[in-house]
């Protein structure tokens, strides 16, 4: 005998939400773009550090590491500003009693000059994705220390605002792997504009987040 309307319009829908509920629903959203899991974000890898193979000018060796970054000059516009603030694939200069006080104390921002206010300002690089590269002079027994197929878990750097005999190679180095615990001193104590050196170390892991902005 038939089961009257009403129950059996009951007993189908029964059967039909007993099939539905024994599929999953995370794909079934996913499958159609809705319901996602949540997932961090990857931490990026800081970029490598960079030496160039070359001794020369200082201007000529600044402007070939310009190049291989792919930075130019900070608008004429804009004499200084923070780093966050400051556009991408650009480069700036930092004082090097500013950028001492950044690293030891771990600040995620600093004021960067379009034209150094000294000579022994230390030139920054912000690449493409907002990373900050730190360029200096270093020693040649350094050198292949930075080299990543061959550096070290943590090298201890010394990194000059300027070229010299001692250091003639020009360096980039990514700011967010360096960790300090002084401040840059100069060469020379009695010269206020005279070159600087900055002993901290590069390490192998990302030790701060860059400062967001200006992307």
């Amino acid at each position: 005998m038939a089961l009257p309307i009403r129950p059996a319009f009951m007993l189908l829908t029964l059967c039909v939400w007993t099939v539905i509920s024994s599929v999953p629903l995370q794909p079934a959203l996913a499958a159609r773009g809705g319901g996602k899991t949540e997932v961090l974000p990857a931490q990026k890898a800081a970029p490598a550090a960079i030496v160039l193979d070359a001794t020369g000018s200082e201007t000529d060796l600044r402007r070939q590491l310009r190049q291989k970054h792919g930075v130019t000059e900070m608008a004429a516009d804009l004499s200084r500003t923070r780093f966050s603030l400051a556009p991408v694939n650009t480069f700036g200069f930092v004082p090097a009693q500013g950028l001492g006080l950044a690293l030891v104390t771990q600040s995620p921002d600093m004021t960067v000059e379009r034209a150094p206010s000294s000579a022994n300002a230390y030139e920054i690089h912000k690449l493409a994705d907002g990373d900050a590269m730190l360029v200096g002079f270093v020693s040649a027994d350094l050198k292949p220390q930075l080299t990543p197929q061959l550096r070290p878990k943590n090298v201890r750097l010394a990194l000059y605002s300027n070229p010299s005999d001692k250091a003639p190679y020009i360096a980039a180095v990514p700011l967010n792997k360096l960790a300090a615990d002084q401040v840059p001193h100069r060469l020379d104590p009695k010269n206020p504009n005279g070159p600087v050196v900055f002993e901290m170390d590069l390490q192998s892991s990302v030790n701060r987040q860059k400062p967001h902005g200006g992307q």
